[in-house]
This record gives C-alpha cells, structure tokens and sequence, in this order.
C-alpha cells in the first residue's frame, strides 16, 4: 500500500476495511483508486503528505463545484445559510513559510484568485510550512504544468501537489451563485437592482416571485450599506410617477439619501420619482448650461436638473404637480443651499407652461439684446407624456419675435418601441408642434428601458412662427386687435 503512496489513516476507516473485507483483490484496487481522488480518464496518485481538514466523504469536482453551492439548497425559498457548505477538493503546494509571498507572485496565474477565499492556509503537519491553494482550473489534474514546474524548481520547491479538503460555506459564494443554484435550473437570475441610498430597488420576474423573500435577504448580506430591498409590483402609470412596492427584506424605512453628481439629495422612495439610471442624462443637460441662464424644469421631481442648475448660477423655475415630490424638492433646495435661486411650484405641467413660463417668457425675451448671451431652457423629462404637452408652444406668445438665438430651448423626452427611435420621437415632436424639425433638431439615446424600448431626448429650439402670433394689420379692425397666424408669419 505504501508504494502507492496511500495514507494509512484510509485504511482506518470502517467502510473501507468492510469493503475490502468481502471483495476481490481486483475489487479492492478499484477502491483505492476511489479513495485516490480519482478523476474520470486520470489515476491521480496522492503522495503519503496528503492534507485533509474533513472526514472522508468529499466531493472531488472542484474545477466545478468551486463556484457552486451544495446541491440540496435547489427550490430553498427560506434562506437557511448553513445548507450552503459544502467540501471540495483543491490542489495545494506545501512551501515554507518564509518564501510564500514570493511563491504567489511568481505563480501568480495558477494560484487560486478567488475573492474571498485565502490562497494560503496552515499546514497541519508542518508549523514552519504553509499550503498555498491553486486554482483547480488551472491545475485539473493535480499536476503541475512544465512553465509552473520551472518556476517551482527556481524555487526549491517539491513540485508535488497534493489534495486538500477546502470547506465552503454561503460566505464564500457571491448572490449571482446563491441565486443559480436556488432557483430552478434554466430560469432567469437577477441579482442586479437599483440601489437608491440604502434602498435596493428590484424588478422581479413572475418565476422569482416565490424566491423574492430570499432573493432580498441574499442582496442585503451580499452587499454592504443596503438595509432595505423592495420589489416593484406596479408600472408606473399613476399621475404622480411613483409605483406600489414591497418590501422583500431588511427595515422598512423608505426614506432615503443619495448622492448624484456630487449633490446630495433627500426623498421617500415609496411616494416619489428617482431613477439613479438617470445620474449621467442630468450631467449632461447641466453641462450645457451656463452661470446666468434660465431653466424651466416641468417636471422637476425632487431637483435633480433643477438643483445643479442653481448651483451652477442658473436661474431656475422648477414644478412638479405630486406634492410629495414639491416638498422634497423645496427640502432639497435647502438642504443644498439654493432655495433663493429655485421659484418652485406645485402645479400640472401644462398649467405651468401656461403660466409662470409664458409670463417669464414674455417679460425677459423682449429685453434681449444681440449683444446678449442669456439661454432659456425648457426641460420636458416625462417620457411617457411629454411629447403631447408640445402643442403648448403652439403661439404661446404674443408680439415681434425676438432673436433667432434667443428663442427657448427644449429638452423632450419620450420613449420609442420603433424600430428606428430617434425618427419616431422626432415625428411625434413635429406632430405636436405642428412643424417639421428637419435640421433644426438633434436626439440622443438616454438609455435602454426594456427590450425594443428606448428612452430618448430630443432637443431643439422652438421655431419663431411656432412660438409667436405676431401683430399684423388688418382691413376691418386696427392692428392691435388683429393677430396673425403662424402661417401668416412664415410666409412674409
């Protein structure tokens, strides 16, 4: 036995002395090559050292099993963290402890990167000695390849490998893993969300709904600072833009405070509109602005255009029609110390374009001067609905047009199930405005909402004849009581 290289503890154990007991020598030398570590198509031989840190019962896939927890927690709907571990087999070089930092940067390729889990462990048998774990990828069959031989050798160390019991437990696997191999195998797995503060926000297929308890205990172990994960059970199609929600795990506080942008903003995730999706569209638009322009924000929500903006010495009108989201933006003001740069109102969008804008509108664009480098912008940021609020320029004001550079700005966004989007928004836009936009617009992709559904901004300045019904002479009544069409003023 010992020229095989055997352990005698193996033959200590019960089952293998009933075993060889009752069989045949042949019987018996099929035995040995089970207890070896035997891979399918290789008789790896084990060397007398062998190091084991569990009973005999371990499995001996781990190039597979490695990343995956033990089979039995499959359809586990209530999460039971001790039902993960399992044991599998690596492949470990012993080497003196004093050339172990050495030895991980040479082998650098072959030794076991897994996040985690340590690369270097006790030897039990030999205190001046560590066992440096490899990667079972990379050595499938417990031996070493000729570039790490010759790094071992320069090394003066043995090149044998031997097996080691290393013991896994749910600790040891990331959520993606833990998912797969809860769920039912060939179902989809989530384990990405939107975290809002620490607030995890996830949107849960039909099939993981009877998962959804765990699936949120799973994401708040696994990542740190969230302490609240919610599953949204509703579209958003209320007139407010907020949805219903249920909380799967983890306290039940939904108010929350995030950071976009380096500005700091408070809100009620269950009562009002945030999608940190968004976070680079904001930075965009607020780019564009510069110290002393005016912005006009329809649909502001909690302020995250309107807030940078202000900060950025624009001068800012921002509404929103949920007062949830009015209050919080007025909170937000204060909290990032531009309430007296943001007018803000709690009215329907429409109403404010009507109002408030129009009357700035009216005051400020006739004062312009060429000379000038004032901008208005108008941001539109309803994707479901604000292409139909367009139609409000139609001769929304009154009077000599002013200069071409002057006329407002739009920002509209919308979402397209075309196959071409941006062509789709900017007929839609055109409809509502009643003029073609051809070279007098520009669109940009924000992001992808869901399969064949595409958010998209459009952004142009309002054309003259559009936004103006100008004085103009009439025959039967004097010229202050006459207004002209826009077709009127486009054709002269």
């Amino acid at each position: 036995l010992w020229r095989f290289g055997y352990s005698a503890r193996l033959l200590k154990t019960n089952h293998f002395r009933t075993a060889a007991s009752n069989t045949s020598f042949p019987a018996v030398w099929m035995l040995l090559a089970q207890y070896s570590g035997r891979i399918p198509g290789v008789f790896v031989v084990v060397k007398k050292n062998s190091f084991f840190t569990m009973p005999e019962t371990v499995e001996d896939k781990a190039h597979l099993e490695l990343n995956s927890p033990h089979p039995q927690v499959r359809g586990m709907t209530l999460l039971n963290r001790e039902a993960f571990k399992r044991t599998v087999v690596v492949p470990v070089l012993k080497v003196k402890k004093e050339i172990v930092n050495t030895l991980l940067k040479s082998l650098k390729q072959a030794v076991l990167q897994r996040p985690g889990l340590k690369r270097v462990v006790e030897d039990p048998e030999d205190e001046d000695s560590r066992l440096v774990i490899l990667d079972p990828h990379k050595i499938p069959e417990f031996s070493l390849g000729e570039p790490e031989q010759e790094v071992v050798k320069q090394l003066n160390v043995r090149p044998e490998v031997a097996k080691y019991n290393l013991e896994l437990t749910y600790e040891n696997f990331k959520s993606e893993e833990i998912l797969r191999a809860v769920l039912p195998e060939g179902q989809e797995v989530t384990s990405g969300f939107s975290r809002v503060g620490h607030i995890a926000h996830l949107n849960l297929r039909d099939h993981q709904l009877p998962y959804r308890h765990l699936i949120g205990q799973v994401i708040i172990d696994k990542n740190p600072g969230i302490t609240c994960v919610v599953n949204k059970t509703s579209i958003i199609d209320s007139t407010y833009r907020n949805f219903q929600m249920e909380v799967l795990a983890g306290e039940s506080n939904l108010v929350t405070k995030v950071k976009e942008n380096n500005i700091a903003y408070e809100l009620d995730f269950s009562k009002v509109y945030w999608n940190p999706r968004l976070s680079t569209e904001h930075g965009r638009i607020t780019e564009l602005l510069k110290p002393g322009d005016v912005l006009f924000d329809v649909f502001a929500g909690v302020g995250p255009f309107a807030i940078p903006a202000a900060k950025k010495k624009c001068h800012v009108f921002a509404n929103d029609l949920n007062p949830e989201s009015y209050n919080w933006l007025l909170h937000n003001c204060k909290l990032n110390k531009v309430e007296n740069k943001v007018r803000a109102f709690n009215m329907d969008g429409r109403d404010f374009l009507l109002g408030p804008v129009r009357e700035e509108l009216s005051k400020e664009l006739p004062l312009l001067k060429e000379e000038q480098k004032t901008s208005f912008h108008i941001v539109m940021n309803l994707p479901a609905l604000a292409i139909e609020f367009l139609d409000v320029f139609r001769h929304l004001l009154a009077g000599e047009p002013c200069s071409t550079a002057g006329l407002p700005t739009v920002h509209c966004y919308g979402f397209s199930k075309h196959d071409d989007p941006a062509k789709d928004i900017q007929e839609r836009a055109e409809a509502s405005l009643g003029t073609s936009l051809d070279g007098r617009c520009s669109t940009y992709p924000v992001r992808n909402v869901a399969p064949n559904k595409e958010m998209v901004c459009i952004s142009f300045q309002i054309p003259a004849d559009v936004l103006y019904k100008r004085p103009c002479p009439d025959e039967a009544q004097p010229a202050s009581k006459r207004l002209c069409t826009s077709k009127d003023f486009s054709e002269e």
